[in-house]
């Protein structure tokens, strides 16, 4: 197996979660990272892990020019000029392997649209991170039903959710930066999963057709006091520029073999105040199923307000934590319970055979389509029904939320 040399540009959050899913992948080695800031401390934690001599670069140029594979793993907002820089890169003579970019692929479909028209430039196969679909819960529970499903029928009816008390960073809760609330931010994840486990094995990743999507959205929690205030801090001001903190939505899809409907129900929040993240996922098929909740773990631990004084960081038990003292939930392996370390092992096994991982950037902009129809559907106060892909991506082609235009006002409830 050719060990190849990764690049990430970004140090934050993401990028942190991606280093400690590559300790538990093959065949790749960390070697550089471009960021504005905290560059020299994912280094530093990437050399401490033995993830190869990990440098840090001046420029997404120079780090394209010394890796074979370039994650972008930067606010979305920023998307755009860092695909364009990759793209200069590899026409100066970068010679990349892979370009991956996490969820969601951009902020809307004429962003999404120009990633994919850049990656085409380059001619460098793609992976678009979506980690739900990877989850290992998802993937083996899929296998062991393959037979069932093979001998009365595919899944017909799939729930998935994705919970917490709030994003990590100001520009997430910002959304004309992020690209919306937390349908932008966890429902691509959400309506992604649920897609994939309606979609039957063997098929493409947009294999089903969408026929219509419905939402509601909804600022639950986060435009009032006293969490009005506490996000004002953060430099965030929801009385002038609100997003959606929960939203809920049903995507509705057509076998295009059979013509048989599946219906995808996606409920997302930013007001799980609880022990912290919680995936869940639940699929119906004629006789069978399965379900899936994170929060179901193996350990339990407690920690009294004595012993609370001595935890420096209740995160390291459970992404999102909001407590750090009581009976707590221990995630033993988040990187690989959630499925980053698969989505890795995919892309880089593909990228050595010169190939698109299973999800790459066109996928993506399928993603994208379906996050922007359920805004135009909360936003019309109408079911948006479609005759396919190609009806939806004309419908949402142009289209920006009044939510991502700062006008979250005009179409949220108070």
């Amino acid at each position: 197996m050719k060990t190849l040399k990764i690049g990430m540009v970004g140090a934050g959050f993401n990028g942190n979660f991606h280093r400690r899913a590559l300790q538990s992948v093959r065949g790749a080695d960390l070697a550089g990272v471009y960021a504005l800031k905290g560059a020299e401390e994912l280094a530093a934690a990437a050399q401490a892990d033995e993830l190869g001599d990990c440098q840090v670069y001046n420029s997404i140029a120079e780090l394209c020019e010394a890796v074979d594979v370039v994650g972008i793993f930067i606010p979305n907002y920023v998307r755009l000029d860092t695909m364009s820089a990759i793209v200069e890169a590899v026409k100066a003579g970068a010679e990349l392997k892979g370009i991956i970019c996490e969820k969601p692929l951009a902020r809307n479909c004429a962003e999404a649209a120009q990633m994919v028209a850049m990656a085409k430039e380059t001619g460098v196969p793609t992976a678009y991170f979506e980690n739900q679909i990877h989850m290992p819960a998802v993937t083996k529970a899929r296998a062991q039903l393959a037979d069932v499903e093979a001998a009365v029928g595919p899944i017909q009816l799939t729930r998935s959710a994705e919970e917490h008390g709030g994003p990590h960073e100001p520009w997430f809760w910002d959304p004309t930066r992020q690209g919306g609330g937390v349908w932008c931010d966890m429902g691509c994840h959400s309506a992604a999963v649920g897609m994939h486990m309606l979609t039957p094995q063997g098929k493409p990743p947009d294999f089903l057709e969408p026929v219509s999507i419905s939402a509601e959205m909804a600022l639950l929690k986060w435009g009032r006091e006293p969490w009005v205030s506490k996000l004002r801090e953060r430099g965030v001001d929801y009385a002038e520029t609100p997003a959606e903190d929960y939203a809920t939505v049903v995507l509705k899809f057509r076998n295009p073999e059979t013509g048989q409907i599946v219906v995808a129900q996606a409920t997302d929040s930013w007001m799980y105040d609880a022990p912290g993240l919680r995936l869940s996922m639940e699929a119906v098929g004629p006789g069978y199923g399965y379900g899936v909740n994170t929060l179901t773990s193996p350990v339990g631990i407690f920690i009294s307000d004595t012993a609370a004084q001595a935890v420096g960081d209740a995160e390291m038990a459970l992404e999102k934590s909001q407590a750090s003292r009581g009976a707590l939930v221990l995630m033993e392996d988040e990187a690989g319970t959630y499925g980053y370390c698969n989505e890795w092992r995919n892309a880089l096994a593909e990228f050595r055979a010169g190939h698109d991982a299973m999800l790459n950037f066109a996928y993506g902009a399928r993603i994208t389509d379906l996050v922007m129809g359920a805004y135009y559907a909360h936003e019309s106060s109408a079911v948006l029904e479609v005759t396919g892909w190609d009806d939806l991506a004309n419908i949402v082609a142009g289209y920006v939320p009044a939510i991502q235009q700062g006008r979250g006002w005009d179409v949220l409830k108070r």
